[in-house]
């Protein structure tokens, strides 16, 4: 499960990160594998800045669910921060933490500069040598005589480390992920199509200390409900909201309602120009059909499933049916009553 916090119209983003970790129970007793929340930046629409800050929280609220990050933006940060973060909690939490990186912004041009340090001049682009030293940095492989080389050796949760992993949108990051042994998550949510890209990952992959053979997981968009007319409905909160996206406009997620009403006038006035991402919509039986077949095309050994509703109670149905139509065990772990705190 991908959680990006949502924030539904007329609630805060406190209540979107009490939502999350509700949530990650759920998640936990329900036999979900992995739990990643996101980060994204400046905006009333998404509540999760710091993955680093919320993956502890999480992670002390579960028992077994593995939980990380979808991913961390690395160009925001000094390597060596976030490799000191990730040990703290893999020592906090061994075996059980991720750190999946990625080099966009999560945000609009003036937040990124915003984020930075020093303003004198925009951020340099040198996303493969800041990840170059974060992994150098947990697996202590800095050359002997580099003046970094000591820090390796003092990260807080030692001996245990976060699993990494490279995520991505474009064939450039699939490549970086291959060459460097890395398991390879691709944004199918944010990028339909990208079948061709995980093969050319599998075909460059070069095995290394990190992974014996490449490891796809492919991140998309699906609404589970008890019928496909009602996932229809209730995805239009997600639809309007992405619409308004797109146009620079951002926005909490508005109730269903108000967005097929929006949807439906930008029809009729032929403004509605967008194109509809990917999104797999239907009862169990249908979702899973549709998702193992994605995950075919993509040779993906892992699905990570992203779900935005407008009501957080619909987003718990979506995932419950979502473990009940791929058979999931159950853990021991119980879920938290949808509202509890």
């Amino acid at each position: 499960m991908l959680d990006q916090s949502p924030i539904a119209q007329g609630s805060s983003g406190a209540d979107a990160l009490r939502n999350t970790i509700d949530l990650a129970r759920l998640a936990d007793a329900a036999g979900f594998h992995r739990y990643w929340v996101a980060e994204h930046h400046g905006g009333p629409m998404l509540a999760g800045p710091s993955p680093e800050a919320l993956i502890g929280p999480i992670a002390a609220a579960t028992s077994e669910i593995r939980v990380g990050s979808g991913g961390v933006m690395l160009p925001h940060y000094s390597p060596l921060k976030v490799a000191e973060s990730f040990s703290l909690l893999a020592g906090l939490f061994p075996d059980r933490i991720d750190l999946a990186v990625g080099r966009a912004a999560g945000t609009d041009p003036l937040t990124t500069f915003a984020l930075q340090r020093d303003r004198r001049q925009a951020a340099p682009d040198d996303f493969p040598a800041a990840l170059a030293e974060l992994l150098a940095y947990l697996e202590d492989r800095l050359p002997p005589d580099h003046p970094f080389a000591p820090l390796s050796r003092t990260l807080p949760g030692l001996p245990h480390a976060p699993a990494p992993w490279l995520l991505g949108s474009s064939g450039q990051s699939a490549q970086w992920a291959a060459e460097l042994g890395l398991p390879y998550a691709f944004a199918d949510f944010i990028s339909p199509g990208g079948e061709a890209i995980a093969a050319s990952y599998r075909e460059r992959f070069v095995d290394s200390h990190r992974l014996a053979s490449p490891l796809v997981a492919v991140g998309v968009w699906a609404l589970l409900a008890d019928s496909r007319e009602e996932a229809e409905y209730l995805s239009a909160s997600s639809r309007w909201a992405m619409v308004k996206l797109r146009r620079g406009e951002l926005i909490a997620v508005p109730a269903p309602d108000e967005a097929l009403a929006n949807l439906e006038s930008e029809r009729r006035s032929g403004r509605l120009s967008v194109p509809r991402r990917r999104m797999v919509l239907g009862t169990p039986e249908q979702a899973r059909s549709e998702l193992e077949a994605l995950a075919a095309g993509y040779g993906a050994q892992e699905l990570i499933v992203v779900t935005i509703t407008h009501d957080h109670a619909h987003r718990r149905r979506s995932y419950e049916l979502l473990a009940e139509a791929f058979e999931l065990a159950p853990r021991d772990a119980v879920a938290a009553a949808p509202g509890a705190r």
